[in-house]
């Protein structure tokens, strides 16, 4: 196995034990970069001799005998909506081109604590919205990778680092991590700091973590879930206990719900046949049922949410900048100036029923399975998939993971979406690997 191709946590256990060093994982890396990215294209900024650099730094301070992080000697790939205080962060628009921040976003310094080592910037689509950047599906060229977080879910994917950082405020993570076929996890919302990360909507804006193993996405969420007192939606709460509880076995075998929502008239007839077949893999542990019809309105109304907030936080762009927006945003943001004060309250107050409703469904079962999109990633560049199977989960808060386990008849990959209630990140996580080890059997 080339080092490019391992684990994120069983690179920090290499590290830590002196079998490798952080210069040949992070150059092992790099030189898969050079390999592949120019058809991938995953990447906006990378400066090999300072990701080299770091990686040199990470060794001396190991080889003092100095205290390591749980992340000590990795690299990262960050989304270039995350502030870097020594990388440009250029937030997909030609508005903010050479923008050089002056200090690190929240979860960046958590990073750096941690010893991890900043790969470079990943693509975004434009302001982490719909119109495409230049990253290419790794699986096939010509399909698109998903947004907005594309160029981190390619990364991951074509093993140009073991994991990189995304955000979601419609489907940004489970999205493309479907499409490129590696885990994706979107956290509660709330529960990762967002200050110093292109804020679209408060509301809606989640942070999130693409890899390739279940205890990649706990470990490096775990570090960085630290209250932030600068972010509104976040609450001095304790830090779960990601890896421990993810890693263990569940008392008792959970129960699965297999959820077809109102997005399951866009799914796309591999998708639906694949999905039947897995519930029936799951057998008596996965039980279909519905959710009520109340439900449905939560496309509408996050839209309501996401284009109103994308409208006040966005002004200053737009009105200084108009001219260099794609149409897709342009509309976008005329939708949101067009909505009444009377519709965004009403969104938000049915936000809160809906969220103390649903909690209900979860006394019943510890999960809920759903597609992460509506098949394989669609043939074509200019466009990067519908959102419209993570679109509830979003507007609610609840924590996702897209798991890598179907395919289509493309052979490209399809990723099962699955839901757990909000908070309790721990036990999804822990679900989301009894469902693979299950599968496995």
């Amino acid at each position: 196995m080339s080092l490019c191709e391992l684990s994120a946590a069983e690179a920090a256990r290499q590290i830590r034990d002196g079998l490798i060093s952080s210069e040949e994982l992070v150059q092992a890396c790099l030189d898969r970069i050079a390999a592949v990215d120019d058809g991938v294209q995953a990447w906006t900024y990378l400066d090999p001799a300072f990701a080299l650099e770091q990686a040199r730094a990470h060794d001396l301070h190991r080889q003092n005998g100095l205290p390591l992080g749980p992340l000590h000697g990795v690299p990262i790939g960050i989304k270039d909506i995350i502030d870097t205080a020594d990388m440009p962060t250029e937030n997909g628009t030609p508005i903010h081109a050479g923008r050089a921040p002056d200090d690190d976003a929240a979860l960046v310094a958590m990073l750096r604590q941690a010893g991890a080592i900043i790969m470079g910037k990943t693509v975004t689509t434009e302001l982490a919205y719909f119109a495409p950047g230049k990253t290419r599906n790794p699986h096939n060229p010509d399909h698109t990778p998903g947004g907005s977080s594309s160029g981190s879910a390619a990364a991951v994917a074509a093993h140009m680092v073991p994991a990189a950082f995304g955000s979601q405020t419609n489907g940004s993570v489970i999205r493309p991590a479907s499409y490129c076929g590696v885990y994706g996890y979107k956290t509660t919302h709330g529960l990762i700091s967002r200050t110093g990360v292109l804020k679209l909507s408060h509301i809606l804006d989640t942070m999130g973590i693409f890899a390739r193993s279940i205890e990649d996405l706990a470990l490096i969420a775990e570090q960085v879930m630290t209250f932030d007192a600068a972010d509104p939606d976040m609450r001095p709460t304790a830090k779960p206990a990601l890896v421990e509880t993810a890693l263990s076995d569940p008392p008792v075998e959970p129960d699965l719900a297999f959820v077809k929502t109102a997005a399951w008239k866009d799914i796309d007839e591999d998708g639906a046949a694949a999905f039947i077949e897995l519930a029936a893999a799951l057998g008596e542990r996965c039980h279909e049922d519905t959710l009520p019809i109340e439900y449905d309105d939560g496309w509408a109304l996050h839209q309501t949410v996401m284009s109103v907030d994308m409208a006040h936080n966005l002004q200053g762009l737009y009105d200084n900048g108009k001219d260099q927006f794609s149409p897709q945003m342009i509309e976008m943001i005329g939708t949101g100036r067009q909505a009444s004060a009377v519709d965004y309250r009403n969104a938000m107050d049915k936000r809160d029923w809906l969220r103390s409703e649903i909690s209900a469904f979860f006394d019943r079962y510890d999960a809920i399975i759903t597609p992460a999109t509506s098949g394989e990633a669609p043939a074509g560049l200019d466009a990067t998939g519908s959102p419209a199977f993570c679109t509830l989960w979003t507007y609610l808060g609840l924590p996702a993971v897209t798991i890598p386990l179907l395919a289509g008849n493309n052979d490209l990959p399809i990723g099962v979406q699955v839901v757990g209630p909000k908070g309790d990140d721990a036990r999804l996580l822990r679900t989301v690997r009894w469902i693979v080890a299950t599968l496995a059997e």
